[in-house]
């Protein structure tokens, strides 16, 4: 691994102002120099008390579109820009000050902003730079967009998309993303989007800001706005955005990332993951303590065996589908095993003569593990239950047939109240053979 170096911050501070894309109010953003092991912070000036929210993946929620921080009046809006050009910068220590919650949209790239970050003064200021970095590969499938993340001494980006328009079709990109590879290759990339989903977006109340000045757009065939920077922009700007995600991490990620169709949402997914399953490194200074609305520390726990799961889950024979849990972390996540047999009495009935697993309780076995990380956080277990409310974007990829170990791993995307929203895979030999989001919830019996 290369050596961990210098933490980072600006020698002055620097404001720029504009519109913001999805809101459409104005915003006035000040740089200003961050402490030693600070890290990255927004703060709200035209807020009572001046918030602050820490830009961390513990703090990211799901957003239609953006990257947003928080909840409620103190939430943070589209601010990946801003990050991308933060981290592609290599700055670790900053205070973003806004009076409003959404920043500038300015050209719809990071370029303004990063010209903004240079002119300020990227100095070293004392103790090394904290570094995340990889002993193992990290899968992440959300929707349509598939993440791998591999272990590198640097940051590597390798992003395709693909959308059916003559100007873009299927673009593929491989960047390592250094200060100078990224104000080269990357900050000028500008946000597009279609003239078809103008009114759909508007009527969700986004892209109040949007204009031909701040974005490319397309009609069917061709930019009605100012002409291409570059023919692969839209490949750039996506990468742009996973730069700017990825900063979530706390850290200066050292991966190389291998994404598919990327999204906010799967992005923020994939870092995630990559905190949990990553190494720090560096540190040298004592760390800003987490926000009060952060999780704790989830506390792992052993193999759990058929004995434990009965203890916990009311399901018995023949619907008990879980028969080992392999990994628990309380309020974060659950990986579980079935163990597929012909002895199963579904397949007595179920494709006679070709035995294949039911995809409904291939879910059904997915939902029973995630039960496992619900009830598994209450000391009597045995008085609550589960209650599923929701799946969405279920898909089955491939059959599973006796012989088969099924491995379920599920983590928690969000807790609001009583409403704990999942996302979950199914393996079998390393292969996803279905994906689902689940939302539940936990009752008294």
């Amino acid at each position: 691994m290369s050596a961990v170096g210098q933490r980072r911050t600006i020698a002055r501070e620097a404001t720029l102002s504009g519109v913001g894309l999805h809101l459409g109010e104005p915003c006035t953003l000040a740089f200003r120099p961050g402490g030693v092991g600070q890290g990255i912070v927004f703060r709200r000036v035209d807020l009572p008390d001046r918030p602050e929210i820490p830009a961390r993946v513990g703090v990211a929620v799901e957003a239609q579109r953006r990257t947003q921080l928080g909840t409620g009046d103190d939430a943070l809006h589209t601010v990946e820009h801003v990050l991308a050009a933060v981290a592609g910068a290599g700055i670790d220590d900053l205070v973003i000050e806004m009076d409003a919650a959404e920043p500038p949209i300015l050209d719809g790239s990071s370029v303004e902003f990063l010209a903004a970050l240079d002119g300020a003064g990227v100095v070293g200021h004392g103790g090394a730079a904290d570094v995340l970095t990889l002993d193992e590969p990290v899968r992440v499938i959300d929707g349509e967009s598939v993440y791998e993340a591999f272990p590198a001494d640097e940051l590597r980006v390798e992003v395709s998309i693909d959308f059916p328009h003559p100007l873009i079709g299927r673009q593929c990109g491989r960047y390592v993303v250094t200060p100078e590879t990224f104000r080269r290759e990357l900050a000028a990339a500008r946000t597009f989007g279609f003239v078809r989903e103008v009114e759909a977006l508007r009527a969700m109340g986004l892209i109040k800001g949007a204009s031909l000045e701040n974005a490319v757009v397309l009609d069917e065939t061709e930019v009605i706005s100012d002409g291409l920077r570059w023919p692969d922009e839209f490949v750039r700007h996506k990468a742009m955005d996973c730069v700017g995600d990825l900063a979530l991490a706390g850290a200066r990620v050292q991966a190389r990332i291998v994404a598919q169709k990327p999204s906010h949402r799967g992005t923020v997914t994939l870092v995630r993951a990559l905190v949990r399953h990553g190494r720090l490194a560096g540190s040298g200074a004592t760390p800003t303590p987490p926000p009060s609305s952060s999780r704790p520390p989830a506390q792992r726990h052993s193999v759990l065996g058929i004995e434990e799961i009965m203890k916990v889950l009311p399901h018995r024979y023949p619907f008990l589908l879980v028969d080992r849990i392999v990994e628990l972390e309380e309020k974060t996540r659950v990986v579980g095993i079935k163990n597929v047999t012909i002895n199963e009495p579904f397949f007595q009935g179920h494709f006679p003569g070709h035995p294949i697993m039911p995809g409904v309780l291939i879910v059904e076995a997915m939902a029973q593990t995630g039960g496992m990380l619900l009830l598994g956080a209450f000391p009597d277990p045995q008085d609550k239950v589960v209650y599923f409310t929701s799946l969405d974007n279920v898909k089955f990829r491939r059959p599973v047939k006796p012989g088969d170990q099924l491995r379920f791993e599920l983590d928690i995307v969000q807790i609001r109240g009583p409403v704990c929203k999942m996302r979950g895979v199914a393996k079998v030999d390393g292969q996803v053979v279905c994906e689902a989001d689940m939302a539940a919830m936990v009752r008294d019996r």
